[in-house]
């Protein structure tokens, strides 16, 4: 589950990234995100497919739960630091401005 979790989220993201009109939102670096843990869980299910054969693909319900938790808590992670590092870069000077309101 984490595997198709992040695997979807990486290729919604990049969806959006090719059809993208400008860059100031950073799509780039959440596509990075996504596909790394898709990489990182396509290299943890082959290791995981090797150690347990058959029985890789009937996995009990408590385990597909817990796995389906880490990939949605994998993606929040991604979009929290895509997040923070937009509102660092600031493209289209949001931040910047709402600051410089409160203060004047």
């Amino acid at each position: 589950m984490t595997l198709l979790i992040t695997l979807f989220a990486a290729i919604i993201t990049t969806v959006l990234w090719y059809n993208r009109k400008d860059d100031s939102m950073r799509l780039g670096v959440l596509c990075f995100l996504f596909w790394g843990a898709s990489i990182m869980w396509f290299v943890d299910a082959i290791f995981e497919y090797a150690e347990l054969k058959a029985e890789y693909f009937t996995p009990a319900l408590s385990d597909m739960i817990n796995d389906t938790y880490l990939g949605l808590s994998v993606v929040a992670l991604a979009l929290i630091i895509w997040l923070v590092r937009l509102l660092i870069a600031d493209p289209k000077g949001s931040v910047r401005a709402a600051l410089k309101r409160e203060k004047g």
